[in-house]
């Protein structure tokens, strides 16, 4: 291949990269787009060695920039969406939780009704739901069919529904346990080895 054909064709990031950096960062080997004459020469590749650093590190903060963008990829930039959002930052909590809230914020803009009540309550892990509404008794029930019994992010939860619904509704919940037909399937061993909160919760298998 000619030199020509070899410097000036274009060439990708990935096509470039060895992986050989640090946790996450990629190195382009810019030693295969020089002159073959430059190649065994070590000053020329402590050059290259310094600049594909640069560019490894360059690329890696320019990925991480972008996933700020996009709550499911969100780290760092967790802290912009609740701002932008006016939800309070718990920087302790572990970032799903946080995304779970961000989603639920997001799909609960605008008038509050059944089928937004539904779709922001899928934002959360578990957070399939049924919503029985009993309109004269200005309340509702929230009814959890995704999981078996409480959600992990209960707390979270019930700060998006007060968030969003209306002032003068109140509501309930309702979970869902395990039947004892159920755990005709489970043998007596493995029964005694389990508490009994998590029999509530069994989902078989």
């Amino acid at each position: 291949m000619s030199y020509e054909h070899d410097v000036y064709k274009v060439l990708t990031f990935s096509e470039l990269a060895d992986g050989d950096g640090q946790e996450g960062i990629s190195l382009p080997d810019l030693m295969r787009i020089i002159p073959e004459y430059y190649r065994n020469s070590r000053v020329m590749k402590a050059i290259q060695s310094v600049d594909a650093a640069e560019l490894g590190q360059l690329r890696f903060a320019l990925d991480e920039t972008l996933k700020q963008f996009f709550v499911d990829s969100a780290t760092w930039g967790l802290d912009g969406w609740e701002k932008e959002l006016g939800l309070s930052t718990d920087s302790a909590s572990p970032p799903a939780r946080r995304r779970e809230l961000i989603r639920a914020k997001l799909r609960g803009t605008g008038t509050t009704t059944k089928r937004m009540l539904i779709e922001a309550a899928a934002s959360f892990s578990g957070g399939e739901v049924e919503v029985i509404e009993y309109p004269e008794e200005s309340r509702f029930e929230v009814k959890f069919v995704g999981v078996k019994g409480i959600p992990s992010n209960m707390a979270g939860f019930i700060r998006m529904l007060e968030d969003i619904k209306p002032a003068h509704l109140a509501y309930s919940f309702a979970y869902t346990y395990t039947t004892w037909g159920n755990l005709l399937s489970l043998h007596w061993s493995d029964a005694v080895s389990k508490t009994w909160s998590e029999l509530r919760t069994y989902e078989g298998g």
